[in-house]
């Protein structure tokens, strides 16, 4: 058995699982620094794991049904990751939503660091 730690690779795929399978707030946990920063262009940076689930559990909560996430092209390299997919659901008020995005994280042993997220809010 190897004491090899696992790589960046390995990690984002099993984010991408968590996610995949509703699993936001275990992967806050598991895939997330203590300081870890988020930043998207709807809210900017957020900052601190704690700060980060309390955000995460707001968009799960204004989230009536998931309906996909189909992650389309992965990257990674040193320390650093991407990846890109789409993402839909229906939110509380019965409007259905579709999001395209692509997300890069810098990691640090094992965790991220820092995540940032691209779309367009057209």
């Amino acid at each position: 058995m190897s004491n090899t730690p696992p790589s960046v690779r390995e990690r984002l795929d099993d984010l991408i699982d968590y996610i995949r399978t509703g699993r936001i707030a275990e992967a806050m946990v598991e895939f997330y620094d203590e300081e870890a920063v988020m930043e998207e262009p709807a809210y900017g940076k957020t900052v601190g794991l704690a700060a980060n689930i309390e955000r995460e559990k707001k968009f799960v909560d204004s989230v009536k049904e998931w309906k996909g996430f189909d992650v389309i092209a992965i990257g990674t390299g040193d320390n650093v990751s991407f990846y890109e997919h789409t993402m839909d659901w229906v939110a509380q008020d019965g409007t259905e939503v579709h999001v395209e995005q692509i997300v890069v994280g810098r990691w640090k042993h094992g965790k991220i660091i820092h995540e940032r997220f691209y779309y367009n809010m057209g």
